[in-house]
């Protein structure tokens, strides 16, 4: 039986957070853009950051009716038609990629470009859901894992050679994984392998990192004495740390471009360049800084009218946030993507069907990598590798993305009565 209405069981709570979002964005494009406007301009202007966002806002509700006018099943039983035509249009970058900042991830249509890797997301999120919804993938197996691991990781790698920092927030898709059944060592093996990463760049010394590896090995075969003790797979681990960490020297010298090394050598301390590739993040801890508790008011930030933080309306965004609306407009801001996510997973846990359900958490855990990666990256904890935050961000690639990925959950969502 079918909806007699595309709105029918639609979570409006979820509707209403995008809506909160993507109009506090705009805002705050709008803010940030009023240093480069000279003479008349009015909201709708197209040579203006915030009116192209403004067509795009608006080109966005249809996309919503399209979305929520498809059947549900349609999303599960062309995930991998839709996942082939993702993944080819990631390929082909290779040829007619247009160089945006020296990254040829971008189509370029006119004075318009469009960035696939941002709808590659939900894409992904749909082959990962409808692979992992088959009764007979066992995630204990390796045969399995392989698989699941292949999907993820395919796309991933293409995006990786033009936009290393998009890349990234394919690595949320292990938490998915691990939720659906995936071994726990994978997850601890990677954050391990991020921790001997910035030891290593710490140290600079890879005998002081195996030393360190080889001492909680140690520690841990003690506590685990009266268990069982296996010193051969010890002694595996060992080797493997000590290949990772000489290694991990070579890749950050030879693989990383120079801009993404000097990020990690000013966040780690090693470089202090604030007139040069550390200008941005000082400039963001200073606009931040300054709105205080309350802000400064709204259009009334002084290193936002003044243009002093590159790209505010993009990555920087926040900075807008927290000088305009202070402490406690940032803690909103942030209540409000949290509020998203957790909502989301609420979703995704009352879904009538393994597809939905793992749909739901890869939404969830997208949405929540993003806004938490943006905003460690302009308040200086985390280096800068060009993460939008969701719905705030200017561009109407990373708009629709991530709107399509959250509606088609909505669908899902919203069908989920009729799936008994």
């Amino acid at each position: 039986m079918k909806n007699q209405s595309i709105t029918n069981h639609i979570d409006w709570i979820t509707v209403g957070l995008f809506i909160t979002l993507v109009i506090l964005g705009w805002l705050n494009i709008y803010s940030s853009s009023l240093s480069a406007v000279t003479g008349d301009s009015t909201i709708i202007d197209l040579s203006q950051f915030y009116g192209k966002q403004l067509l795009y806002i608006a080109l966005t509700f249809p996309l919503v009716l399209i979305i929520l006018f498809v059947e549900g099943k349609f999303y599960e039983k062309y995930s991998s038609i839709i996942y082939t035509i993702s993944v080819l249009s990631i390929a082909g970058l290779f040829v007619f990629g247009k160089s945006v900042k020296g990254q040829a991830n971008w189509y370029s249509f006119g004075s318009f470009g469009l960035q696939p890797s941002e709808f590659a997301k939900a894409a992904t999120s749909l082959a990962l859901s409808k692979y992992l919804s088959d009764v007979q993938v066992n995630l204990k197996l390796v045969k399995d894992q392989i698989v699941a691991l292949t999907i993820v990781f395919f796309p991933m790698l293409l995006i990786a050679v033009h936009d290393p920092g998009s890349a990234l927030i394919y690595i949320v898709f292990l938490v998915v994984l691990y939720r659906e059944g995936l071994p726990g060592w994978y997850l601890f093996s990677g954050f391990a392998a991020i921790l001997l990463f910035i030891l290593m760049l710490i140290t600079n010394n890879p005998y002081i990192v195996i030393g360190i590896a080889a001492i909680a090995l140690v520690l841990n075969y003690l506590r685990s004495r009266l268990i069982e003790r296996n010193i051969i797979a010890s002694g595996i681990i060992l080797v493997f740390v000590a290949i990772f960490s000489f290694s991990v020297s070579f890749v950050f010298n030879n693989v990383f471009k120079q801009h993404h090394r000097d990020r990690f050598n000013i966040l780690l301390g090693k470089e202090v360049d604030m007139k040069g590739i550390g200008y941005n993040i000082h400039q963001s801890e200073i606009a931040i800084g300054s709105g205080g508790w309350f802000g400064k008011g709204y259009l009334e930030g002084t290193q936002t009218k003044g243009g002093f933080v590159p790209e505010q309306h993009t990555d920087y965004i926040f900075t807008t946030v927290g000088e305009e609306w202070g402490f406690f407009g940032s803690v909103i801001v942030i209540g409000l993507f949290v509020t998203l996510v957790l909502r989301l997973i609420y979703l995704a846990e009352r879904q009538k069907t393994k597809f939905s359900r793992v749909y739901g958490y890869c939404v969830a855990g997208i949405l929540f990598i993003h806004f938490f990666v943006n905003i460690a990256m302009v308040v200086g904890i985390f280096p800068t590798i060009g993460i939008p935050l969701p719905f705030f961000s200017y561009g109407g690639s990373g708009l629709w993305g991530f709107t399509i990925l959250l509606f088609i959950f909505l669908k899902m969502d919203a069908n989920k009565v009729n799936e008994w």
